[in-house]
């Protein structure tokens, strides 16, 4: 068959997008494991899912400094000694802090994982935070803040997460006296209570080959068991502060960073599809009204864009840039002028398709690999949603109109509510 060059390949509409569903069982100890096994790869990835405790203001950085520091060694083993074990089996380790959750991930081949699951089950029950590599650690963080606090665009998403989300875990803005009030005695206590069977989730993805998921229901089963203090997952109430405008200024700064937003649902929310289809018009691709008018036209920045936050207790749309210092209002006038035009005009049928397409083709191309179910397999699970949530994620994006994208930007987008934070010229 000869190849026809000067013919556009045949487009065809995405019909209906399958995920992986996973297996499910659950542990004496109040574990939960969920297993998607696919792959021809002898390779699996493990991830230990652990909820974050309360915020507490007054030892705001514990949650962070918990997670940062489980491979700092343990009863028995050092650091070194750690990275020493899991490097000789190949393997990759990694600790992530997330604003609701705090996850340990292993990378190893089955082959190896008789060696390398005792590593993680140890760092999982016997973590000590050891003094000095606190210290070393505090001393880091403040140096990094220090550096980082010299960047425009850090300091707006710190003072614009301060606004949104006030004295809680999503709008926690360290500074470098905060972490004087890291005790390793309260970082025991804080793991103790929160690293338990009962607060943690399993997720493993790759090819579980017989005999795998006994191993690790061995290892993290028998005699892992939860303390008498009760995990605290529940978090206080978010409430957005009093003011809406914030100018941090910087008179030699080249460039401005331009942060805003307001609070608005999460994905527990039935109108959240529709609202990251508006997203999505406004300034969720490379192709977006905000980058074809501030980038492309009037050259304010080299990029722009708009995103939405689905946390378990608060959701946010946000937009942000950096412009040039000089044109910092012209920019921000910019931004108003096209979220009130998806407020009076309809959004073209032309463009209306081109990102029905963007997003139906970005979902499918996100599941490139069983991981990638595993991660969709989490954002329906940790905010409690079923998989008929991608349904009607699919359905909206196929089906929604440009009048109802209308009514959408009048319901959520009022610009005078946003909360806009410029650092550098204004």
């Amino acid at each position: 068959m000869t190849l026809q060059r000067k013919q556009a390949p045949e487009f065809r509409p995405i019909d209906n997008i399958k995920l992986l569903r996973p297996d499910h069982q659950s542990l004496s100890n109040g574990c939960n494991i969920y297993c998607f096994n696919s792959g021809d790869q002898d390779l699996v990835r493990i991830e230990w899912i652990f909820g974050n405790q309360r915020f507490d203001p007054k030892k705001p950085l514990l949650n962070i400094a918990v997670n940062s520091m489980l491979t700092e060694g343990t009863g028995t083993l050092t650091q070194a000694q750690i990275s020493d074990k899991v490097d000789f089996y190949g393997a990759f380790l990694q600790v992530d802090y997330g604003y609701d959750n705090s996850l340990v991930t292993l990378y190893s081949l089955n082959k190896h994982l008789q060696h390398t699951l005792p590593v993680i089950k140890d760092i999982l029950t016997d973590s000590v935070f050891p003094e000095k590599e606190l210290e070393t650690y505090i001393r880091n963080q403040q140096q990094k803040l220090q550096v980082s606090m010299q960047k425009n665009d850090y300091v707006a998403r710190r003072e614009f997460n301060k606004a949104l989300y006030g004295d809680t875990l999503y709008g926690l803005g360290a500074d470098a006296e905060t972490y004087t009030t890291l005790h390793r005695d309260d970082m025991l206590a804080h793991f103790k209570q929160m690293y338990q069977p009962s607060n943690c989730t399993i997720i493993i993805s790759g090819k579980i080959e017989p005999g795998i998921l006994e191993l690790i229901t061995d290892t993290f089963d028998k005699d892992w068991t939860n303390p008498d203090v009760k995990p605290d997952t529940g978090q206080p109430a978010v409430t957005p502060a009093a003011a809406h405008f914030y100018f941090i200024e910087k008179p030699d700064a080249l460039q401005s960073a331009i942060r805003m937003g307001l609070p608005v649902i999460n994905r527990n929310h039935p109108d959240f599809p529709a609202l990251q289809v508006l997203n999505t018009v406004l300034g969720g691709y490379f192709g977006s009204r905000l980058m074809a008018n501030i980038r492309e036209d009037k050259g304010y920045t080299y990029g722009i864009g708009s995103g939405m936050s689905s946390l378990k207790h608060a959701g946010a749309m946000f937009i942000a840039t950096e412009v040039g210092a000089d044109v910092c209002k012209a920019a921000v006038a910019e931004i108003e002028k096209e979220v009130n035009l998806l407020k009076s005009d309809l959004i073209p049928d032309e463009e209306l398709s081109l990102v029905r397409n963007y997003m139906l083709g970005s979902l499918l191309g996100s599941l490139e690999n069983v991981f990638s179910h595993a991660d969709k397999f989490k954002n329906l699970y940790f905010a409690g949603l079923d998989y008929d949530y991608y349904d009607r994620y699919v359905q909206v994006v196929k089906t929604i109109t440009a009048e109802r994208l209308k009514e959408m930007a009048n319901q959520y987008l009022n610009f005078d509510s946003f909360y806009k934070v410029i650092v550098g010229k204004y």
